[in-house]
């Protein structure tokens, strides 16, 4: 979930005799002057696979009694994720694309604002707490259902879905407090909270203060906690004297490592690498948007015999 800054304009400082903005305008994806077609299809296609893809993860999971685990539980709640956050952007994008409808809504940029940073924010501490369900799984195997009873299960999605929602909460609500009383052209292409605060009128340091800290803070939080369950289950994986647990080992975590790291990855890329161009930006971001929400679904399908067998059965 990534809040990119961009270079304010400081005659926008001045309220002067402005109308006050009720309205956006998206300039959408750079440098796409006569691939509009082209894109529409392309992401329509990522889109409906994306919603099949996580809708089938869900029925399979919820259908078959052998998956009301705790692994499977944390799943559903991913794909739940998955589902709304190719929500947020994609169909605006679409009609961008299509009808070169570029106009949203105040109300319908705060949306966006908001659902982006809460499911972000929340599909980064469910691969965290999957992470640690992992980590019980592998070092304390004979306890595992003891540990990961459904109680504690229930606790850690809600405390990953509670916890976003007050997070994206204080993001949008620091955003859409500023005075809009200039240009309501957002350079990019849906509301995020640097493009929309670099429109505002008054003061911006507050939230921009508070939007680093809090993108900061929350994903390397995460990061932290991940690598720290996964040093262990290196440790014990190690130890281990029977070459088939190794690989049983490595199999149940195989699957969390790749969608972690299509997850960190594009972060890690846009913040190490500053020079990148706004194009290839916007492509990293892209990425992030549209593919890593279909790629979920089909890693843990294609590395995973008990979904494929209840998808079977659907």
């Amino acid at each position: 979930f990534i809040s990119l800054p961009y270079p304010r304009n400081e005659a926008q400082m001045a309220l002067g005799n402005h109308t006050m903005v009720t309205h956006f305008i998206l300039l959408g994806i750079p440098n796409t002057d006569g691939l509009q077609t082209i894109l529409f299809f392309t992401f329509l296609a990522f889109y409906l696979c994306t919603l099949l893809g996580n809708l089938l993860i869900l029925s399979a999971v919820l259908g078959d009694p052998r998956l009301h685990t705790p692994m499977y539980f944390f799943l559903c709640n991913l794909a739940v994720v998955d589902l709304g956050f190719s929500s947020v952007s994609i169909p605006k994008l679409l009609a961008n694309l299509w009808a070169k409808n570029r106009i949203i809504s105040m109300g319908g940029c705060m949306s966006q604002v908001f659902f982006y940073h809460f499911l972000a924010s929340t599909e980064c501490l469910l691969y965290t707490v999957m992470a640690y369900d992992r980590y019980v799984a592998i070092c304390h195997p004979l306890r595992y259902l003891l540990i990961m009873n459904r109680r504690v299960c229930v606790l850690l999605a809600a405390g990953a879905w509670i916890t976003s929602s007050f997070h994206a909460t204080i993001l949008a609500s620091l955003t859409f407090t500023l005075p809009y009383c200039g240009s309501n052209v957002i350079d990019y292409f849906f509301c995020d909270i640097f493009p929309v605060a670099k429109l505002a009128c008054g003061d911006t340091h507050i939230i921009e203060t508070v939007t680093f800290t809090n993108t900061g803070l929350v994903p390397m939080t995460c990061f932290s906690l991940i690598l720290a369950s996964y040093i262990r289950i290196v440790y014990s994986v190690v130890k281990m004297n029977s070459a088939e647990g190794r690989r049983k080992a490595a199999s149940t975590c195989a699957s969390h490592l790749v969608v972690v790291t299509l997850f960190f990855g594009p972060c890690a890329v846009i913040y190490t690498q500053p020079q990148l161009s706004k194009v290839m930006v916007t492509a990293v971001e892209l990425f992030g948007y549209i593919v890593t929400p279909l790629l979920n679904p089909v890693i843990y399908t294609l590395r995973n015999k008990e979904v494929k067998d209840a998808l079977r059965k659907l």
